[in-house]
C-alpha cells in the first residue's frame, strides 16, 4: 500500500502514528524550524516515542559515517519515520542506510508502516551516469549516479524494485516549513557534505574515495577539493576541464581517512557561475589523466563495484576512448529518465546537462 501525503507528518491521524509506538529514523536534517523542534519530539510529546534511530558519530565528525540497527529494533515498532536529507547521489551513505532498512523490512511479514518525510533533492533535478549493469552493492537502488529524484521518489522506486508489500507512506517536502525556510544544504546533511557546491560535485568525487588520491575528506571543502602526497601540481591547462570550470593548484592536511595528517597536493575545482557542470564525466577524465601519469595511482576493486558499468570501466582502464564513454553516458541518461518517470511524485522532471 502506498500514499502520497500533502500534509505535515503531526497532522496525520494514523492509528500507528497517534497510538501504537513509534521510533525515528533520522539526521540532524529532521529540524523544523518554525517549531524549533526535532520530528522525533512530536512523539515525544504524545508519549508514545519507543525508539530514535541517528548517526553513530556527531553530526560533524570528521569521518564518513552510518545510522546502525538491528531487525529485532523494529520488532516493537508500529510506525517508523524516516527523515533524512539525500544528496542526489546514489552512494551517500544515509540514503543507503534508508534503503537497507527498506530491505530488512520488506523482508519481515510483520513490520511497522513506513512514514518518509521528503526534502527537496539539493542537486536538484539534473542527472548524470548510468543505472548499474552489473552487481553492485544490494542496498544501492538501480538509479543514475546522479539521480534527480527525492527521497520519497527514490523509496517509492527502491521498493518497486525489491516488490515491497508494506505500507510506504510519503510526506510531501511541499508541505514541510523547512523547505519553505531553509536552503537544503543549510543545514550540512553529513560531515562530508559541508555546503552548497558539494552536492554538485558528489556524484563525481564520490569516486575519489575508492581510489588512492584523496577527495578532501577531513577538511572544510571535501570534493571540491582532491589530492594526494604523490601529486606535483603541473600547469593546469593541461588539466581536463570541461567549460566553466577552473582548476587551481593547492595543498592541504586532512584530519581524517586516507593520508590522515599528510600533506596533500592536488586541485580545487571552481565553477564559473552557471556553469552546468558534469562531475562524473569530469572526474572519469581526471582519472584517466592521472593514471596514465603516477604509478601511485590506483583504482581499487570497491571503485568498479561502485560505477557498476562496463563501458565506464573499460574507459578507466585505458581501453577506449571519451568520445565512446561520453556517448555511453548520454544514452543511459535517457534511458534513466524515462524510467524515472513512472516514481515522480512532483510536477518537475529529472533532466539532462545538454
Amino acid at each position: 500500500m502506498f500514499s502520497f501525503r500533502t500534509s505535515p507528518i503531526e497532522d496525520q491521524l494514523d492509528k500507528a502514528l497517534t497510538d501504537g509506538k513509534v521510533g525515528v529514523f533520522c539526521t540532524q536534517n529532521c529540524w523544523d524550524p518554525s517549531k524549533g523542534r526535532y520530528v522525533y519530539d512530536i512523539f515525544r510529546e504524545r508519549g508514545n516515542l519507543a525508539r530514535i534511530f541517528t548517526p553513530r558519530d556527531s553530526e560533524l565528525s570528521p569521518d564518513t559515517n552510518h545510522i546502525e540497527w538491528e531487525a529485532a529494533d523494529l520488532e516493537e515498532l508500529n510506525a517508523l519515520v524516516i527523515e533524512i536529507q539525500d544528496t542526489g547521489s546514489r552512494y551517500f551513505n544515509y540514503t543507503r542506510d534508508v534503503m537497507q532498512l527498506l530491505s530488512m523490512r520488506a523482508r519481515s511479514y510483520e513490520g511497522p508502516s513506513i512514514y518518509v518525510i521528503d526534502h527537496i533533492n539539493p542537486a536538484g533535478r539534473i542527472v548524470e551516469g548510468t543505472i548499474p549493469a552489473v552487481e553492485s552493492d544490494i542496498w544501492t537502488p538501480k538509479v543514475a549516479h546522479r539521480h534527480g529524484l527525492t527521497l520519497g521518489e527514490l523509496c517509492l522506486l527502491y521498493c518497486n524494485e525489491i516488490d515491497a508489500k508494506f505500507p510506504l507512506h510519503i510526506v510531501s517536502a511541499r508541505v514541510s516549513d523547512t523547505g519553505k525556510s531553509l536552503l537544503p544544504w543549510t543545514i550540512a546533511p553529513a560531515s562530508d557534505i559541508p555546503g552548497m557546491f558539494t552536492c554538485l560535485m558528489y556524484s563525481g568525487g564520490g569516486l575519489w574515495n575508492n581510489t588512492s588520491i584523496s577527495p578532501a575528506i577531513g577538511t572544510a571543502r571535501p570534493y571540491e577539493y582532491f589530492g594526494a602526497p604523490f601529486i606535483r601540481t603541473e600547469d593546469v591547462r593541461t588539466l581536463p576541464a570541461p567549460e566553466g570550470v577552473m582548476m587551481r593548484p593547492c595543498s592541504f592536511t586532512p584530519s581524517a581517512g586516507r593520508y590522515k595528517g599528510e600533506r596533500c597536493f592536488g586541485y580545487q575545482i571552481m565553477l564559473e557561475p552557471g556553469a552546468q557542470y558534469h562531475s562524473l564525466l569530469h572526474t572519469l577524465q581526471l582519472m584517466r589523466h592521472f593514471s596514465e601519469r603516477y604509478s601511485q595511482f590506483e583504482m581499487f576493486d570497491s571503485l568498479f563495484t561502485k560505477v557498476a558499468d562496463p563501458v565506464i570501466e573499460s574507459y578507466l582502464k585505458g581501453e577506449i576512448s571519451f568520445d565512446i564513454v561520453q556517448e555511453h553516458v548520454k544514452l543511459e541518461e535517457q534511458k534513466w529518465i524515462r524510467k524515472a518517470r513512472r516514481f515522480l511524485l512532483y510536477d518537475d522532471a529529472p533532466c539532462r546537462i545538454k
